[in-house]
């Protein structure tokens, strides 16, 4: 299993490098606290912290993902339009429900591009999903090559599919069983518009109001220029994530979403000046699971066969009653 893990995740990074013109580079696994530079993924989840003794007990705090600082890093090395960076992000989630695909430990492919403000738009993201869908694809060949026995399932095409149709073809499911529903009638696709509001007064998900724009409207009633990646995945039975990703706010998406999330002073933050003062670059970008990705290719049911953390000892032996053996 490790060397099945090793080889996917050295070919996947290289190919992803390739198709989208991204280079690689170190990442920060803790970033000082108060900056504004730390993702907030739904606004609620803590992050882990500590104080540095020599820098007079200043407060850092683990990364939950690298959303603001890769879009910082584009500014400083002054990447241009259509080139970009990505790195090996490990993140800890202390909130996170503990699941057979949710951990404690996160470790993805953090990437972010730098783009011009006529790729603000509808379809240039669906370029780069489609641009991301073909790396899966890709890599769901080379482990049949290496594996005969796990054969290719993925639809040569992914759908593109907005939350707000998701709602109004389902509207007494909620937005996982929305997903599910559609994720197993087309294999792969892609739900466009999450964090603003539907016609329903609900979210399909929650998203941090400073990274994606999730606001800008694209057409009456159709809100979003980010989403997230989700393939139906036949041995958990269910819809299965394994990027979310997004064109990045500018300067009007970004004032406006701290206004509806109610968070307005945020722009006093160094990342939020930073990009009011046009000191960061347009961007996209996102996050690849990288035992995600792992997981669904080598078809495990727990994402605990092909990561190291931490588990419920009743779910440690649940598993091993199954022939599922956690690491």
């Amino acid at each position: 299993m490790d060397q099945a893990i090793k080889l996917l995740k050295d070919s996947f990074q290289g190919a992803l490098s390739q198709t989208l013109n991204l280079r690689r580079v170190t990442a920060p696994l803790f970033v000082l606290s108060g900056t504004g530079i730390n993702d907030d993924l739904n606004g609620v989840e803590r992050a882990v912290k500590f104080p540095i003794k020599d820098m007079g007990d200043k407060q850092v705090e683990i990364v939950h993902s690298l959303a603001k600082w890769k879009r910082m890093k584009l500014g400083e090395y002054g990447i241009a339009p259509g080139y970009g960076l990505y790195t090996d992000m490990n993140a800890i989630r202390a909130d996170e429900e503990l699941t057979n695909i949710h951990s404690v430990y996160v470790d993805q492919w953090d990437w972010e591009r730098t783009i011009t403000a006529e790729d603000r738009n509808i379809d240039f993201l669906k370029k780069i999903v489609k641009d991301i869908y073909s790396v899966i694809k890709f890599q769901e060949q080379e482990v049949y090559e290496c594996f005969p026995h796990i054969t290719p399932i993925l639809p040569e095409e992914i759908t593109f599919v907005h939350a707000e149709d998701l709602a109004r073809e389902f509207p007494e499911l909620t937005p996982l069983e929305r997903e599910s529903e559609m994720a197993k009638k087309y294999g792969a696709i892609f739900v466009i518009g999450i964090g603003h509001e539907l016609s329903t007064g609900k979210k399909h998900d929650g998203r941090a109001p400073d990274y994606d724009d999730w606001s800008t409207e694209t057409a009456k009633g159709y809100y979003g220029l980010n989403g997230d990646i989700v393939l139906w995945n036949p041995i958990l039975e269910r819809a299965y994530e394994v990027s979310s990703m997004g064109i990045r706010v500018d300067k009007t998406a970004l004032l406006k979403q701290l206004d509806l999330e109610g968070c307005p002073e945020r722009k006093e933050l160094t990342f939020h000046k930073a990009l009011l003062e046009d000191r960061i670059p347009l961007s996209i970008g996102g996050g690849i699971g990288q035992s995600r990705i792992c997981m669904f290719l080598l078809r495990c049911a727990h994402i605990g066969e092909v990561q190291v953390s931490i588990w419920p000892e009743e779910m440690i032996e649940e598993c091993a009653k199954n022939g599922i053996y956690l690491k």
